[in-house]
């Protein structure tokens, strides 16, 4: 299994000096542990400018953003923040994309919203329709739905890429857009508000239609899950770390968008009390509708020593890369719990 860590993502005060200060010492420490990836976020910062830092600063991992929101952008502008840090990072950049929410996309980026799943497989094949054109030289002649890219002159084209275009993985909640990375991705990102059983039951069957539609083979599609483990070096570490999970799934369960996840195990009343609560502001108070049942059932409670083999138990032959950020803490037993987990079967 592959292990893929964050960089660039905590900041003192929150300034983007303090962040990109970050970059080059989390990237390097990510590749020394003998992570595959290190990856950025779109949260309060862009996700594309930590990486040129990570690419000066490492040699060998892959460097990805998992995700940068693919409607806050247009195709060609992600053709080409792709193509270059593809070139920069010789080889080893990963676009990874996500759709947002409308209030989002529509009020905080002004951008137009409508089919967010023909949208976004339209994008892609934009995207990959971009490339070619800089690959081969061959007029660009993309009409679409969505997107219409009809000229490139010699001026505007990069040329051909030394390293080839990169690979794309998108990220997915519902079950249309995980059958969209199916068709058009080289990976799904999952959202971490989900569980093995509904993995097994509802997400990776979307991506096999998916894939199925395209005529591929499903487990050619990465598959890639920030999974939350609740761990500590005690009991007061072991509860602070619960509480801040509970409190996570708390906030994502408020979201209707989530509601599937619960209602797969019984747990519908819950997403209705935690809305309620969300309305009213009680942010704190939602944690405590997450009870250890529901807890355990989302996330690997475990001692360091023993988180492998919680993984084991709940994803073998589920997924392909687990993001594991608690690896970055030097003291023991973490190498030997990384050693652990990248010996794990993958679905392939």
């Amino acid at each position: 299994m592959k292990l893929d860590g964050g960089v660039g993502m905590h900041s003192a005060d929150g300034r983007v000096s303090a962040l990109m200060q970050n970059v080059p010492g989390d990237a390097a420490a990510l590749e020394a542990a003998g992570y595959s990836g290190a990856w950025t976020a779109e949260l309060a910062h862009d996700p594309f400018l930590p990486l040129v830092l990570a690419a000066e600063h490492t040699e060998t991992i892959e460097l990805g953003t998992a995700i940068a929101v693919a409607f806050a952008r247009n195709p060609m502008t992600l053709a080409n923040t792709g193509w270059d840090l593809q070139a920069w990072s010789e080889g080893r950049f990963i676009l990874g994309l996500g759709s947002q929410i409308k209030p989002h996309i529509t009020s905080r980026f002004s951008m137009p919203w409508s089919q967010p799943a023909a949208r976004m497989s339209e994008m892609i094949a934009a995207i990959r329709a971009i490339w070619e054109s800089w690959e081969t030289g061959e007029r660009l002649s993309f009409r679409g739905e969505f997107y219409r890219h009809t000229l490139m002159t010699p001026m505007f084209s990069p040329g051909p890429n030394p390293y080839g275009p990169p690979p794309i993985f998108l990220a997915a909640v519902g079950d249309r857009m995980t059958e969209v990375a199916g068709e058009s991705a080289d990976g799904w990102i999952s959202h971490g508000f989900t569980t093995p059983q509904y993995l097994e039951d509802v997400s990776l069957p979307a991506l096999a239609r998916g894939a199925a539609r395209a005529g591929r083979n499903p487990k050619d599609i990465q598959v890639s899950i920030p999974l939350f483990i609740v761990t500590g070096d005690n009991e007061e570490q072991m509860a602070a770390s619960a509480r801040a999970a509970k409190q996570q799934l708390a906030f994502y369960g408020s979201t209707p968008a989530y509601r599937p996840v619960l209602e797969h195990h019984g747990w519908g009343d819950a997403q209705d009390e935690l809305n309620r609560l969300s309305k009213q502001g009680e942010w704190v108070a939602m944690a405590d509708v997450i009870d250890d049942t529901m807890l355990g059932t989302f996330a690997v409670v475990a001692e360091p020593e023993r988180i492998a083999e919680g993984v084991a138990a709940s994803h073998s032959g589920l997924i392909d890369r687990l993001n594991f950020n608690q690896g970055l803490r030097p003291n023991p037993p973490w190498p030997d719990v990384r050693e652990a987990l990248r010996a794990i079967p993958t679905r392939s």
